[in-house]
């Protein structure tokens, strides 16, 4: 299905009926990454997944993407289903989007779970890093995602989960370089967000690979220290999804019960 927002497309899907969950996907990635989880999720739930701006079939708004501008798409959406209160999930990118919008609709949120997410912002050197991502995707973004998808896995899934992996490249092969640029530059300039994570009244996850290549397990670790997160740790790497798939469900079905 398709909203227009401010002028551009925005796609989203929506199954089931019940208490809401919203599936954000992450950087690369689009709504059809939560296909699997669909079916089961929707027999009880009514869930919402939405192509973030210039993923998937949403198209771009300008050149920056920020964490606050996606936010105002999925809010959009949600008006547009006249939906008032529902519970996020957030893979990656989409964790920091579910953070955004948490600090602009508080009272929407029943519950959200940062999935391989974060709430702190990028350090100096991650920055320089998405500086150097953009100059990469400009020169061959068909390489770039190739690598970079490959990289998110734990080394030895990479092998277990090839064929997967060539799917999830194919998908992310669509997103179109200004959607990628934008993205990437506004990753790079998201507040840090660990003070609204820490106060936010609602339920709250953090799913975590142990062998994260994105993420530092140990920071993460620090973070949720002194906030009130449920924390769930898998032994892989940043695509949960895919790597820890049926443990994943499970504890996202006893998140959203809880």
């Amino acid at each position: 299905m398709y909203l227009t927002h401010k002028g551009i497309s925005v796609f989203y899907t929506d199954h089931g009926s019940g208490n809401v969950i919203v599936l954000l996907h992450g950087f690369l990635e689009n709504a059809s990454m939560w296909e699997p989880f669909i079916k089961p999720l929707s027999k009880t739930n009514r869930v919402i997944c939405i192509d973030l701006l210039g993923h998937g079939k949403t198209g771009c708004l300008g050149y920056v993407h920020t964490m606050e501008l996606m936010a105002e798409v999925v809010n959009a959406v949600l008006e547009h289903l006249k939906i008032k209160h529902s519970t996020f999930i957030g893979h990656s990118m989409g964790g920091y989007v579910t953070l955004a919008f948490a600090e602009q609709y508080p009272d929407a949120i029943n519950g959200l779970c940062l999935m391989n997410s974060t709430a702190e912002d990028d350090t100096l050197e991650k920055k320089a890093n998405r500086d150097r991502a953009i100059l990469a995707v400009k020169q061959n973004h068909k390489t770039f995602i190739r690598i970079a998808i490959t990289n998110l896995f734990r080394p030895k899934n990479r092998t277990i989960y090839a064929e997967k992996i060539k799917g999830v490249i194919q998908e992310a092969q669509l997103t179109p370089l200004q959607g990628i640029v934008a993205a990437l530059e506004g990753m790079k300039i998201r507040k840090n967000r660990t003070e609204l994570l820490r106060k936010l009244p609602c339920k709250k996850m953090l799913i975590v690979g142990k062998k994260d290549p994105v993420l530092d397990y140990k920071s993460l670790k620090d973070q949720t220290k002194a906030l009130d997160v449920e924390w769930v740790e898998f032994p892989d790497g940043h695509m949960s999804h895919i790597e820890n798939k049926d443990e994943f469900l499970r504890h996202i079905v006893h998140f959203i019960e809880k």
